[in-house]
């Protein structure tokens, strides 16, 4: 059955990628060490505990019945139709068979075959993507419903995303880019979602708008885990005056505004309101290393371009190349030919449209964007103390990210758009996973 329906099915790329990631595993790792003044860890637990326990779904009737239903296959679900297809593998919107109030809910299944996968010694990487899902639990990252084998494929059910991803909406835009107002609010969901990754050791390596999913709800999904890379990192709470390197003055610590979404009401202690009100929550897996070339062109970092090994700071490089493209409807060192942009990533000057900026709000984005496209992955914004810092930078002054989840998204041309955009230039034959 599941032959029949990756065979005969039509494409259609709301899920499937238009710029291409490009891999070459070997990778090393080194643990990561806090370099704060009080830590904690999180209990562990196996990853079948990690797939029932997802507090924050707590409430989706969704969920609760994927939890109640035990022993899942292929036969419990109706596939609708083709809505994504890579080189390993295509992605099918179907329902799961049962009561009437349930098959009208819509999910998105992977299917990937195994016997491809090991052809194209790409089986790691699915691995790693269905081990970093297990771990997630977040509003702004899928959810796992379900995994089950079928013959020889492998099926994994997440979230539908009705909405298409950041690349075909932004070319629906005027001009082709979103205004200040929305690019902010995708960066700052896209940044809490970098956050919490971060803080469970997990490099995503792969940001890009086209991973960046919208829910029907406005609200983003970030997607993709394949080249992603698992580390170790210790969440901990710093004193913002406190610094892992003495050189190191982010641009971004002007404002300081840590648990801005707890009142201070809700601590009886004096001495706790003045903690509280103190400190930093810090994540970030800043001694883990990779050798591997991976990501895709246009948003990789000078230190991938240059062939060197690279750690966290590579996706607040990503990050910034992201704002820069939703601003300005384009990404800042595109060539000619991949490898030109590859020369201009790890050479070439940082520049911006010749017209002056428009307010205030793009003067910060401008300075925020020069900040993570430091081509020192040392001095970057974010390298060291990650969302913290990145959070402070006045670009996102007087947005409270704990309640971002609860500001409405910004009406924007083509969200319900269901096919993507044309492509940029591609580095290999996109994979699934």
């Amino acid at each position: 059955m599941v032959d029949e329906f990756v065979r005969n099915s039509d494409p259609e790329q709301l899920y499937s990628s238009t710029k291409t990631s490009m891999s070459s595993d070997t990778t090393s790792l080194s643990h990561c060490t806090s370099f704060s003044r009080l830590s904690f860890e999180f209990p562990t637990s196996s990853p079948e505990q990690t797939v029932a326990l997802k507090p924050h779904r707590s409430s989706d009737s969704s969920f609760q019945v994927f939890r109640c239903s035990t022993n899942l296959n292929f036969r419990d679900f109706s596939l609708v139709r083709q809505i994504g297809s890579g080189d390993i593998g295509r992605v099918y919107l179907c329902r799961l068979r049962g009561a009437e109030t349930e098959g009208r809910r819509l999910y998105a299944m992977k299917v990937v075959d195994n016997e491809v996968l090991a052809m194209k010694k790409k089986t790691q990487r699915a691995e790693t993507e269905r081990k970093i899902m297990r771990m997630l639990d977040h509003p702004f990252l899928p959810t796992l419903y379900a995994e089950f084998d079928a013959s020889h494929f492998s099926c994994v059910v997440m979230e539908y995303c009705s909405g298409g991803d950041l690349h075909s909406l932004r070319h629906k835009q005027p001009q082709k880019r979103f205004s200040l107002s929305s690019a902010r609010f995708y960066a700052a969901e896209v940044l809490v979602a970098l956050e919490y990754l971060h803080m469970l050791g997990i490099i995503y390596r792969d940001l890009k708008p086209e991973n960046v999913l919208v829910r029907s709800d406005g609200h983003i999904m970030l997607t993709d885990f394949d080249l992603s890379l698992c580390s170790d990192a210790i969440p901990a709470v710093e004193s913002p005056d406190f610094s892992p390197d003495p050189d190191y003055s982010p641009r971004a610590s002007r404002s300081l505004t840590p648990f801005s979404c707890i009142s201070n009401r809700l601590f009886r202690s004096k001495k706790i309101q003045t903690i509280a009100s103190n400190r930093l929550f810090v994540a970030e897996p800043v001694s883990a290393r990779s050798c591997s070339f991976v990501g895709t062109h246009e948003y990789v970092a000078p230190e991938v371009a240059s062939g060197r090994s690279h750690g966290n700071a590579v996706d607040w490089w990503a990050f910034g190349v992201f704002i820069y493209e939703m601003i300005y409807g384009r990404t800042p060192f595109a060539g000619v030919s991949n490898e030109a942009t590859l020369r201009s990533i790890a050479k070439g000057p940082l520049s911006f449209p010749d017209h002056a900026p428009c307010g205030a709000s793009e003067v910060h984005a401008r300075d925020l964007i020069s900040g993570l496209l430091n081509k020192d992955p040392n001095r970057r914004l974010g390298s060291k103390r990650g969302a913290a810092d990145v959070k402070t930078h006045p670009f996102f002054k007087g947005l409270n990210f704990a309640l971002i989840r609860s500001v409405t998204p910004p009406g924007v041309a083509g969200i319900k758009r269901q096919k993507t955009s044309p492509s940029r230039q591609q580095t290999a034959p996109f994979g699934i996973f």
